[in-house]
């Protein structure tokens, strides 16, 4: 492992006083950071990008300014506001971990990583980051930003996910006893702006001089990746149900699993064998005549692609069925994901289609 020379705190302290991003959650010099935007920050950001996640940020604290806000809030409130960050689980153990610190802490975030990982939805790299960065302790949290930074200053070969480990191991002595928080963004910074995914620009990197990748040109080989496996694909039916006077059943999914707590119009199981239309009906939601929609819902989640076609039916009156039913127009009130949206656009569009007389009605 390469050993860095000099001082590399004080220098990528020196660079970052100098070129630290303006971030909505973040401190300015001479604040004191809020351990609220900071959690609330770090939650939203696991996987999914600064610039995403910056509107959704501020939404939420226009909506919540503080824990005890949050902690307030119906769980279909945080839901909703959720919609299109994807990962619902994170939103979910959101409102558990806010309820827990006000129930548990008084309302105050504990500043130890021990206590920290009890809180819901909190996890080593979170809690090491809030420990950091919200209460100044030296800890080593490694994200993406972070881990490529090392990985290629001290051209580490070992692939991804073992790689995490030694990265936190080879990050540990860096961090210094003064300014660990300053330190570990300096780090986030760097990884996000300078040594970015590719090819870096080295030449403005306070540690360039000791960077063991630098000179052979292969920083976008690092870190070394696993080979990918393959993602199955699995397949569904959606039934778009409708009543006499046009309202949508929608039902709500379990809480714990994919999507979990969110909004969808009723489905069959999502399996890696494609449907038949008889076998596909036995799981709708009541009894209609029902007809298959042209064409087909592709998206992809983490492990598994997904294959959805769309069934439509109108039944007389308001057939009693699990679930609610929602206007049109009142769709966008319920926690949609964004695979439902996709649901609700094909569907709009092809029942329009049908009704004009250009497709069949199927029994």
């Amino acid at each position: 492992m390469t050993k860095l020379s000099g001082d590399p705190a004080r220098m990528l302290l020196s660079w970052y006083g100098k070129s630290r991003r303006s971030l909505p959650w973040r401190a300015r010099p001479g604040e004191a950071p809020d351990p609220y935007r900071v959690w609330l920050s770090e939650i939203m950001l696991q996987q999914t990008t600064v610039v995403t996640v910056i509107p959704y940020f501020e939404e939420f604290v226009r909506r919540w300014p503080t824990l005890r806000a949050l902690a307030a809030a119906e769980l279909d409130e945080v839901l909703h506001a959720w919609q299109g960050l994807g990962y619902y689980a994170r939103a979910r153990n959101l409102h558990k971990c806010a309820k827990a610190v006000v129930r548990d802490h008084d309302g105050f975030f504990p500043g130890g990583e021990e206590e920290l990982l009890k809180l819901p939805g909190v996890g080593p790299y979170t809690a090491a980051a809030i420990a950091a960065i919200a209460f100044n302790r030296r800890t080593a949290p490694v994200d993406g930003n972070i881990l490529r930074v090392i990985s290629r200053l001290m051209r580490l070969e070992t692939p991804l996910p073992r790689l995490r480990t030694e990265v936190s191991k080879a990050l540990e002595p860096l961090v210094p006893e003064e300014r660990p928080g300053d330190f570990v963004q300096a780090m986030m910074d760097l990884g996000a702006v300078v040594c970015a995914p590719g090819q870096p620009d080295c030449r403005a990197c306070p540690w360039n001089g000791t960077c063991a990748v630098r000179a052979t040109g292969e920083a976008d080989a690092f870190p070394r990746k696993p080979a990918k496996k393959k993602k199955p694909t699995r397949y569904g039916v959606v039934f778009w149900a409708q009543s006499a006077d046009g309202r949508v059943l929608l039902r709500r999914r379990a809480e714990k699993g994919l999507l979990g707590g969110m909004m969808e119009m009723p489905s069959t199981d999502w399996r890696e064998r494609a449907w038949g239309l008889k076998e596909a009906l036995r799981q709708a939601p009541l009894t209609a005549q029902w007809r298959p929609l042209e064409g087909t819902i592709r998206h992809a989640f983490t492990h598994f692609h997904l294959k959805l076609t769309v069934v439509s039916g109108r039944s007389g009156g308001t057939p009693e069925a699990e679930g609610v039913w929602s206007p049109l127009d009142k769709l966008s009130d319920h926690a949609l994901p964004t695979v439902m949206k996709k649901v609700v656009r094909h569907a709009l569009k092809g029942v329009s289609v049908a009704e004009d007389g250009e497709q069949d009605v199927l029994g």
